[in-house]
């Protein structure tokens, strides 16, 4: 190993071809994070030297080349283990000041940073040949396309305009052109000149071939745009994979191409944490295989030891069984995500946990489908799947909490594996009725009665796990979850319909009592499970806080545009209007259809030891317009750089983005900031005093004595 300090030009000069591998993750670098701040200490290095002042070189960091022994026609060859964001720049960077250089004239200077670009003609067997940096397969196009481009480029007309290689390119033409043209040319041109040359510097570590890279490449990961454990991952195997180039890239393409894609890299919660969805599924594939409760932050170190010390099977054969696993955890993701149709009983399940915010337990659902492993019949996975879903669904309605379900999936796992795989769901009843601990048991028939009885089920659970269990009642009405004939011909559809209050949130107006115990009794009536329902989102609007009986009131609007079964039981007991002794009844009727679809196994007590329940409220914006503390149509505002961003309240306390509507404010905030992002502190209602949504809600809690629990991050967008 050999650790120079180099400039530009001590390290691009030479013929040579720095490769980027296919298996290192993409170009990731951006204007706002890495640009600007480049070309800000470019340019003041260059201003320093044009005023005579001397200054230290600039650190641009270090890099890490490994070389090969095998050469590319005549030319050195070298893989960038670590550094290929900071050499990729460069290269883009460098190309750019040679068009803004030709461009004023500066023919002479231009020509000397081409040479850190482009390989002699007579070192270039092929036309990759020609660059000195070529970077991994995603990017090749985009930077072929830019960096060949004819002088003047015309960014528009490139195929890969949007890539970020070619905004990297365009935002540093664009700068240093403004910047030459700003006085004298010919003295900033020979300052800017000198300064890309030799007024930059970079930490070289060159390794032999038969180094061992991946330890100093972990090493570095701390520095930069941080590594995903998929990139840290995919470094590790195809390193250890040892494969001709050829090969690589076959393998690359064939088993690891399709993490580079949106799905894969969209970032999804995990717990309070979010993380790209390649990293999460990783690190559940890996509890599938080991058994063990492994952190996200543990992924990569714990991948490796088991690669190195519990993996009976050589390396190659583990990508395709990765791949195997990902392209049915993308099939049940994407086909739960259809609002329409039929789901078979595992996709199902998968909308419902998704609802519930559990990817805690996806690795059961990896170790039930392991294309590796004997199939399990229909009927064990049939029950496998009601008994977990059952677990989950009742603890969730009781909002116990979720702390231990990593610990109990890892010990289910162990279990499972210990047994034949066709008594996987015996195993599973059995490993979740023998849990006493607050944390994990089964909750029974009684408690969740009991519960549901009074429970303002609507103020404790999040929206999209309240409807996916008012969507389960009407499926059970229909017919689905049992041997019966649908009765309606489909399944609700799901994820889609607005949650509405038949006697409404805001019943003052239309349905008055006449003395201070009758209020206090329906307030205590609006929130719960017999007075809630589902309607499409047009008749919700048009209801929503209206009378019940007369031609224009919720009971005739129904009757005349929905065809939910739930709301045919209601209008035919409420000829005679709707009141606490109906929604009580329709409470027990539903928390019937509850202990139906969700059962336990005949005799199950739930007992348990300890504190189980959490006894926070859900306070969503409808609950502040109730209050007054919010009005319909008002006007929220983004917090920081997105204060041009407004947000409407809707009458049912959505929120309206252009022309897209969110049911709670962390899901409106994230379509702005496109990443996870708590709306309660980002939108604000008064932004000359900094008044936020949050400090609303803290006023709601005060005012009421209530403890907020607003886990409503993964709320979706609700669709029109």
């Amino acid at each position: 190993m050999e650790t120079k300090v180099r400039t530009p030009h001590e390290v691009f000069f030479m013929p040579q071809r720095l490769l980027v591998p296919l298996f290192q993750r993409p170009y990731v670098w951006t204007r706002e994070k890495q640009w600007s701040m480049l070309w800000e200490d470019i340019r003041r290095h260059a201003d320093l030297r044009r005023q005579g002042r001397k200054s230290s070189p600039h650190f641009l960091g270090a890099v890490v080349l490994q070389n090969q022994s095998a050469s590319v026609g005549n030319l050195p060859y070298w893989t960038i283990i670590d550094g290929q964001q900071r050499l990729t720049t460069m290269q883009l960077l460098l190309d750019a000041a040679h068009q803004a250089l030709t461009l004023v004239g500066a023919d002479t200077l231009a020509r000397q940073v081409e040479d850190l670009i482009r390989n002699p003609e007579h070192f270039c067997g092929s036309s990759e040949d020609r660059f000195k940096v070529w970077p991994t397969n995603r990017d090749r196009a985009a930077f072929n396309d830019v960096m060949a481009a004819a002088l003047p480029v015309d960014y528009t007309i490139l195929p890969h305009r949007d890539s970020r290689m070619t905004q990297g390119h365009q935002f540093f033409s664009e700068a240093m052109t403004d910047w030459l043209a700003t006085g004298a040319y010919e003295s900033r041109a020979e300052a800017l000149t000198h300064v890309l040359l030799n007024g930059l510097q970079l930490v070289v570590i060159q390794l032999e071939a038969d180094e061992d890279s991946q330890e100093i490449f972990e090493t570095l990961n701390a520095r930069g745009t941080p590594l995903t454990a998929a990139d840290l991952i995919k470094n590790f195997v195809f390193q250890r994979l040892d494969l001709p180039a050829a090969e690589s890239e076959a393998s690359y393409e064939k088993h690891w191409k399709l993490f580079e894609t949106a799905f894969w890299e969209n970032e999804v919660g995990a717990g309070r944490n979010a993380m790209a969805r390649s990293s999460l599924f990783l690190n559940q594939w890996l509890i599938a295989q080991t058994a063990e409760n492994i952190g996200v932050r543990e992924v990569f170190s714990r991948f490796k030891y088991f690669v190195t010390h519990d993996l009976d099977a050589a390396v190659g054969d583990l990508l395709p069984a990765i791949h195997r696993a990902a392209i049915d955890y993308q099939s049940w993701t994407e086909t739960a995500r259809v609002k329409d149709g039929v789901l078979d009983r595992l996709t199902l399940f998968v909308y419902r946990i998704g609802a519930l915010d559990s990817e805690a337990t996806k690795p059961l659902l990896i170790w039930l489908r392991d294309p590796a492993l004997e199939p399990v019949a229909a009927d064990v996975e049939n029950r496998f799947l009601t008994h977990l879903e059952s677990w989950l669904v009742r603890r969730s309605l009781l909002r116990l909490s979720t702390q231990s379900y990593s610990d109990l999936v890892a010990l289910l796992l162990q279990e499972l594996k210990e047994n034949p795989r066709q008594d996987a769901a015996t195993v599973t009843e059995r490993v979740l009725r023998e849990q006493t601990s607050g944390n994990l048991y089964w909750p029974a028939d009684e408690e969740v009665r009991t519960w549901l009885a009074t429970a303002p089920i609507y103020r404790r659970l999040r929206r999209g796990r309240l409807r996916m269990v008012l969507e389960a009642i009407e499926d059970h009405l229909r017919g689905y979850d049992s041997d019966r004939p649908s009765y309606a011909g489909q399944r609700v559809a799901r994820d889609h319909h607005a949650i509405e209050h038949i006697l409404p949130q805001q019943w003052q107006t239309h349905w008055p009592v006449d003395d201070v115990a009758s209020r206090l009794t329906r307030d205590n009536h609006v929130h719960v499970l017999g007075n809630l329902t589902l309607l499409t989102r047009g008749l919700n609007s048009k209801v929503s806080n209206g009378p019940w009986l007369g031609e224009t009131g919720k009971r005739a609007y129904i009757a005349q545009h929905d065809v939910m079964l739930m709301n045919n039981d209601v209008r035919a007991v409420s000829a005679d209007g709707w009141d606490e002794q109906k929604i009580d009844e329709r409470t027990e009727h539903m928390t019937r259809a509850i202990l139906e679809i969700w059962s336990t196994p005949a005799g199950h007590a739930g007992i348990h030891s300890g504190i189980a329940t959490q006894p926070s409220s859900y306070i969503g914006v409808d609950a502040l317009i109730s209050e007054g503390l919010l009005k319909v149509g008002q006007t929220l505002i983004g917090r920081g750089r997105t204060s041009d961003v407004q947000a409407s309240v809707l009458p049912d306390g959505s929120l309206q983005v252009e022309d897209r509507i969110f049911e709670s404010p962390s899901g409106a905030a994230r379509f702005v900031k496109k990443r996870k992002i708590n709306g309660w502190t980002f939108w604000a209602v008064d932004a000359a005093n900094g008044i936020r949504l949050d400090d609303l809600r803290s006023q709601y809690s005060l005012q009421f004595g209530v403890d907020v629990a607003n886990d409503d991050d993964q709320e979706s967008e609700v669709a029109e």
